[in-house]
């Protein structure tokens, strides 16, 4: 556990950065690390019934962000590649498929191939 605790301050600062509103950059940005940290898909460790509601609920309160995921890139796969890390719960994921395999050079390619497109 020593481990995720950087890396949940990563987050959280990542985040807090970006933030749209001072409860976004404090309460939300901690909330969001620390789930993000869990076992499951993040969407279900926010209590939200679905990806959907996810998207809505960071397009809320960290616009920039959710402005630059790409679409096909789950939350927790994209917030954890913006800090250099993979997720924790990545090694037991059934949905790595979705996810590109979790590693970040997959994330890095998928960000090249839409810069060609453009």
């Amino acid at each position: 556990m020593e481990v995720a605790i950087p890396t949940q301050m990563k987050l959280r600062d990542l985040l807090a950065s970006h933030g749209e509103t001072q409860d976004a950059k404090e309460r939300l940005s901690e909330l969001v690390a620390s789930r993000a940290m869990q076992m499951n898909h993040l969407y279900v460790d926010m209590g939200f019934e679905s990806r959907v509601v996810m998207g809505k609920f960071m397009a809320t309160h960290f616009p920039l962000l959710a402005s630059q995921k790409p679409k096909e890139t789950l939350w927790k796969k994209y917030l954890f590649d913006l800090i250099g890390e993979v997720a924790p719960a990545c090694a037991l994921c059934d949905d790595r498929v979705n996810c590109f395999r979790c590693t970040q050079e997959d994330h890095l390619h998928t960000k090249e191939q839409d810069h060609v497109t453009v």
